[in-house]
């Protein structure tokens, strides 16, 4: 009977330390923690690290951010397919995440998902893109102006001053708010007859894919003066062909290249004038988001509902080594 009082005594012992250890929010507690009670469940969609450069950087910058470090418990989906992202979405939402980061392929088809995070009580923010939904169903955008991304970039272009502008538009995933901002600017050049479009077509953000436009037209026997790439890698495809051909490219040579996204490898190929303009999209939004996140666990009002980065373009003729170690991505 006294060893059965004394094992009692040790078990009660025992359970007091165990809920004081459990109920302790100092000494080995995650301060890091926004909410203070359990890490912050994040669902991320974006497109997957394979389709260019600039999203190899995004993916990486996101992975850097929502750690287990930093207070988040954290899962991507990747996909170029709206579709795809639209089902990872509700998946999400089911699983009950706390907040939904989304890169949408697409900027249509988004009302129904957003509304049903909405009554969830899933906050979503959105990154890199824009999506077509009224802005009540998100708590904010960290994105890029693609549209003034365009705009730059033909602006650049018409101040060439050359005698004809005969190009070659190479477009990213049809759709996404990337290939419609940086689409924009040029369609109303082709509208207004001051540039003449020798093609345009999807090259879905794939060097190969772009190769294979740009021998397509070399083979028709079109002639043209300008690439118009709306990312790094197609223009890396573009040139591919034209070298294959035997049309040089660059500055002072036959044919203009233009390309997005600044990668180090791209902007090294403006320092050596084999590219001639280089429009900057910054993938950096991990850092700005995670700020928002603390702010709304805190019970705060978000300053701004729209960040957009700042961005500008490079011209061969001006770029310097600084430039590239500054803005240039990846190795």
């Amino acid at each position: 009977m006294k060893k059965m009082k004394v094992l009692s005594l040790i078990i009660g012992l025992s359970l007091v330390l165990t809920m004081a250890a459990c109920g302790n929010g100092g000494g080995d507690a995650d301060t890091d923690t926004p909410s203070g009670d359990g890490p912050i469940k994040v669902g991320i969609i974006n497109n997957p690290p394979s389709e260019s450069g600039y999203r190899a950087a995004n993916v990486k910058d996101f992975e850097t951010v929502f750690t287990e470090a930093n207070g988040y418990d954290a899962s991507t989906y990747y996909s170029i397919n709206n579709d795809e992202q639209l089902d990872a979405a509700k998946q999400f939402i089911t699983d009950g995440v706390d907040y939904l980061l989304l890169s949408a392929a697409s900027t249509d088809g988004w009302d129904g998902v957003l509304n049903d995070a909405k009554e969830a009580g899933v906050k979503v923010i959105l990154f890199d893109r824009m999506v077509n939904a009224d802005e009540g169903l998100y708590e904010a955008a960290v994105v890029s102006d693609m549209a003034q991304e365009g705009e730059t970039a033909v602006t650049w272009l018409k101040g060439q001053s050359l005698a004809t502008y005969d190009v070659v538009h190479i477009q990213g995933v049809m759709g996404s708010d990337a290939q419609k901002g940086r689409t924009g600017a040029l369609d109303a050049e082709f509208a207004s007859g001051a540039m003449t479009k020798i093609v345009q077509q999807t090259g879905n953000w794939s060097a190969d894919e772009a190769k294979a436009i740009v021998e397509s037209v070399i083979n028709s026997g079109k002639t043209f003066n300008v690439v118009y790439a709306e990312n790094d890698d197609m223009a890396k495809g573009a040139v591919a062909a034209l070298d294959a051909a035997g049309i040089t490219h660059g500055v002072g040579k036959d044919v203009v290249i233009m390309g997005f996204d600044c990668n180090k490898w791209a902007l090294k190929e403006l320092l050596a004038g084999n590219w001639n303009y280089d429009g900057q999209c910054s993938p950096f939004q991990a850092t700005v988001i995670d700020g928002m996140i603390k702010q709304l666990q805190a019970g705060e009002t978000l300053p701004e509902k729209k960040v957009i980065s700042e961005e500008k373009g490079f011209d061969a003729t001006t770029i310097t080594q600084e430039d590239i170690d500054t803005y240039g991505l990846g190795d």
